[in-house]
């Protein structure tokens, strides 16, 4: 009766991760399995029946092979229940010290609001509080636990959206090697990965080794037409940025360009004519080939390398107790690459540079401001992100009165390390002497100063700002160029002590309980260069972060069973859990659980949840210094592609300086051409710390079900309807929200920190965290695994999971509206929304020979109109349709990708398999709202065919 028993758990418990192909073990192999009381993520509790009345999600190490992905984060990214990462591949403007990694942002709750778990035990985390998933190699994993669920009464902080809880290898005998190989269609994006493993175990003891490399090519936005052009390749002169060929500003309204033979569409390819005669200038009129294509220099994807070696023993002791360690060290090393620095005499207003009147390529007579691109060295920025975690934990297990208990106690280490390198921007105080007075010598060479006082080319060499690439040699840009550096860590140490078991015999079973304590220290640190710091170059000037606090918690947890073996409750039982914190920053907090599970019958499980959660301000939300960027934005002020159709908006904006016929310039000065907006001639101020945060306070309800039907032998079907609502939100406003909330919703605190110029153009603007409104989402989770009986042409088993969302909305601050982005791209974040995400796979296997089909779907979304004019729109399938971003909703239709896999397992005990996602070579959508860095393309999405070989060979 018991294995009966535990062979429909197992089979109930597989239901929660069939998207990824987990079988139900058969009756058979139950019978012969010794039971164990094991603790499933989601509760403290150790038991035999692994059925939980939260949704678990699980796939094992040969699933995630199968997928042809490398890392950690891909695997997950491909969930249906996984929303738009924060970072990823795509975002090579990012200036985060997490770009770079990988993240999973659960129902688009966001990577902060997901608690990352390795072994049940806390995973590194940033300044920012976000978990890189890359770090950890997938080769050392033996399968991973996705608990969709609140789960803080059992884990503390950012368990919100749900915890993901990667169970590594625990030992081995013997080796195993792993090589991969994978590249796109177009040889690029090419993907590495080699790992070698090796374990011995005995009675007493076992030991495991493992090392891995893992690498991910770049993708360059100009090696395909998709993602060449800034706007898409429908506007391939739209877009294009400050061009390489001096531009500048004489006399009180002459706006003029050096004469060139750059060609069409801003490649920045030509000779310039001589700068000193004032006849080769003619008018700056936003001409294509006087503008740049920044794309042709930037990253579409961006390059990463990861290391990893691991260790991990166990050794048996006496008195029934076990102690156990793990090690890992990871270092990721990342680039990205984007456009030389559109550079102009105001890049940081409190140290303007200009050309001088007596330079010697000043033909005007006059100090001139000047626009110039220095394309001649695109910025690079290397991010170098070391990993160190060494866990310990001594646990055993006792009996009292015959009732089976266990304990550990243990002490976990997590540290970030990580040192950032960046090229291509400016030194302002060298540009200043570079751009000052110079001559011609008597050896025909410029030198800087004057005849009468000359200064050494040792010391100065004079730039031509005005006469485009190939006019200066390398040792001029060498001078003017500066090197940026920047260091940042961030480390966890916790210690803790947890004891459960069966407290006493109720008459539906035992009632079993669980309690611990914690202590956790988190401190973190990013600290810019010195030079950056000063505001004399070019890159983003920022203050030091540094903070620190500690927490000290403690929970309680209690299964209890009701009912068991009656008519209509062959089981009844409700678990209960809180947990009491307490922050040194903020104070204390208590949330709890509450979880029922009831079987009506045998075949069918009920299962519900409510529960409190929190995420308590990370070391950044509070200590953060803040640093310049230049933000991408829509100005809702723009007369053309803002809301002044809005009379509101348009009374307020003119308020503000910005009238009826205001438009939002590009860096260039040019008008913007569409509403994605543009890059801000000027930094603005982001990320600053608030000391006053509260932690963010949530509340999760979840009901469903589990159906194992004993007349359809192989079936297991899964239905969960959540339902999440988050309070006190702390949000990072980007420059977009920040005018709109200001214009558009009236909210007073953000038309503060906006300043215009007289001709209305926004000259500052300072977007930080603080708690504001709330957020809530709501939606279907379903679920089947059908595994037909075996055929003469082989087993099949038909494998889908599906995530229907019905709401999603943001309140963006306590006082105003809900707003709706369910169906849609965030107007401010890129953030893909979509209805509904499955995947629906067939897998089949014959012999040696297996193989998977999958199909992933994405839902139609709306974007934001390329033109929403009501004359003439522009990409625009509902002119007057209303978006989360305002008036203008361009629909997109819905994705389908295929993959395919076929291994086969040969006699020497390896295992061969070949793969192709993407296998149709399915073309990528042009987007506005959810566009990568570089292109109009969503980077989430796949760019081409990626064809992969693995094999692994066990010895």
């Amino acid at each position: 009766m018991m294995e009966k028993a535990l062979s429909r758990s197992i089979r109930l418990l597989c239901v929660s991760g069939v998207a990824f192909g987990m079988h139900a073990a058969s009756a058979q192999e139950a019978q012969n399995a010794p039971l164990q009381r094991v603790e499933v993520t989601g509760s403290r509790i150790r038991q035999v029946d692994l059925e939980t009345a939260q949704p678990v999600q699980v796939m094992t190490q040969e699933q995630i092979q199968k997928s042809g992905l490398v890392t950690v984060g891909d695997v997950l990214n491909q969930l249906a229940s996984a929303g738009t990462p924060d970072f990823d591949r795509g975002g090579s403007l990012t200036s985060n010290r997490e770009n770079g990694g990988q993240y999973i942002s659960l129902r688009n709750l966001g990577s902060n609001r997901l608690l990352v778990l390795v072994d049940g035990k806390r995973w590194t985390q940033s300044v920012d509080g976000y978990t890189d998933m890359s770090t950890i190699p997938s080769a050392m994993i033996e399968r991973i636990e996705v608990l969709k669920d609140g789960a803080s009464s059992i884990y503390g902080s950012d368990a919100i959206s749900g915890v993901v809880n990667i169970i590594l290898k625990k030992r081995m005998d013997g080796g195993l090697l792993g090589l991969y190989a994978g590249a796109n269609d177009k040889k690029d994006g090419k993907g590495k990965d080699f790992s070698l493993s090796y374990g011995a175990s005995s009675d007493k003891a076992s030991l495991m080794l493992g090392l891995s490399h893992t690498e991910q090519g770049t993708v360059w936005a100009r090696s395909r037409e998709a993602t060449r052009y800034p706007k898409g390749v429908r506007h391939p002169t739209a877009g294009l940025g400050v061009g390489p060929w001096g531009e500048v500003l004489v006399g009180d309204d002459r706006d003029l360009v050096l004469n060139h033979t750059g060609g069409e569409g801003g490649n920045g390819i030509g000779t310039g004519a001589d700068p000193r005669n004032p006849a080769n200038y003619h008018d700056w009129e936003d001409l294509p080939q006087d503008n740049f294509n920044s794309a042709s220099q930037m990253m579409f994807q961006m390059p990463t390398k990861l290391d990893t070696l691991f260790t991990k023993g166990t050794i048996e002791l006496p008195y029934n107790m076990q102690f156990s360690t793990t090690a890992m060290y990871s270092q990721r090393k990342s680039t990205a690459q984007i456009a030389g620095y559109p550079l102009n005499s105001e890049t940081q207003s409190n140290y303007p540079v200009y050309i001088d009147q007596n330079s010697y390529w000043n033909p005007f007579g006059e100090d001139l401001y000047f626009y110039r691109r220095t394309i001649e060295r695109p910025r690079i920025t290397d991010n170098e992100n070391r990993t160190l975690h060494i866990d310990a934990t001594l646990s055993g297990n006792f009996e009292v009165r015959g009732k089976a208990w266990n304990w550990d106690v243990g002490y976990n280490h997590s540290a970030v390390r990580g040192t950032v390198m960046g090229t291509g921007n400016i030194n302002l105080l060298n540009l200043k002497r570079a751009l000052g007075p110079s001559f011609m010598n008597g050896s025909g060479v410029v030198q800087c100063g004057t005849a009468a006082a000359p200064i050494a080319l040792a010391e100065c060499q004079p730039f031509n700002m005005i006469g485009g690439p190939g006019t200066n040699s390398e040792a001029a840009i060498d001078y003017i160029m500066s090197t940026g550096q920047a260091t940042y860590g961030s480390t966890i140490n916790s210690a803790t002590a947890n004891l459960s078991g069966e407290l006493l015999q109720l008459p539906a079973g035992m009632l079993g309980v669980a309690g611990g304590l914690e202590h956790r220290e988190v401190r973190g640190n990013d600290i810019p260069g010195q030079f950056e710091q000063s505001g004399y170059s070019s890159d983003l000037a920022g203050n030091a972060t540094r903070g620190r606090y500690t927490v000290r918690e403690a929970y309680l947890e209690a299964n209890i069973p009701i009912l068991k073996g009656v008519t209509f409750a062959q089981l009844l039982s409700v678990d209960l859990a809180t947990r009491y914190s307490d922050y040194s920053n903020f104070g204390n907090t208590t949330n709890s659980k509450a979880s029922v599970m009831w079987k009506p019958i045998k075949d069918l499980l009920v299962r519900g949840t409510w529960a409190q959660g929190f995420r308590a301000p990370s070391v950044g939300d509070t200590f953060g210094g803040g640093s310049q960027s230049f933000d991408t934005y829509l100005d809702p002020c723009d007369s053309q592609f803002g809301q002044q159709s809005n009379p509101d908006v348009a009374a307020r904006c003119a308020a503000a300086g910005a009238g009826p016929t205001f438009r939002q310039t590009t860096q260039n000065g040019a008008p913007i051409t569409d509403s994605g907006g543009a890059q801000g001639a000027v930094p603005f101020n982001s990320g600053a710390g608030n000391a006053a945060l509260q932690p963010e306070r949530a509340k999760t309800k979840t009901i469903g079900f589990v159906y194992s039907p004993a007349w359809l032998t192989g079936f297991s079907g899964s239905l969960d309807w959540y339902d999440i609502r988050v309070d006190n939100l702390i949000s990072g406003i980007t420059a977009t929200q920040t005018a709109e909330y200001c214009y558009v919703q009236n909210i007073a605190a953000y038309c503060n920190v906006i300043k215009r110029d007289a001709s209305g153009q926004i000259i500052s603007l300072s977007h930080g965290n603080a708690n504001l409104g709330a957020l809530e989402t709501a939606g279907i989770d379903l679920s089947f695994s059908y595994r037909l009986g075996r055929t003469p042409y082989g087993q099949f088993t038909l494998r889908s999971d599906s995530t229907f969302v019905t709401k999603y909305k943001r309140q963006d601050d306590k006082e105003s509206d809900f707003t709706d982005y369910l169906g849609q791209y965030d107007g401010g974040g890129g953030t893909a929304y979509y209805r509904q995400k499955s995947n629906l796979s067939l897998d089949w296997s014959m012999g040696n020979w297996s193989a998977t089909w999958t199909a992933r779907y994405f839902g139609k979304i709306k974007d934001k109109c390329y033109s929403n004019s009501l004359t003439s729109p522009v990409e625009c399938t509902a002119v007057t349709e209303e978006g989360n971003w305002g008036r203008g909703v361009n629909r997109l239709g819905a994705m389908v990708y295929n993959d395919a896999n076929v291994s086969y397992k040969t006699s020497w005990n390896g295992t061969l398999m070949v793969g192709a996602n993407n296998i149709f070579d399915k073309k990528p959508r042009n987007t506005i709202l959810g566009a990568a860095s570089s292109s109009a393309i969503d980077a989430n999405l796949p760019i081409d065919r990626f064809v992969y070989v693995r094999y692994n060979q066990a010895f």
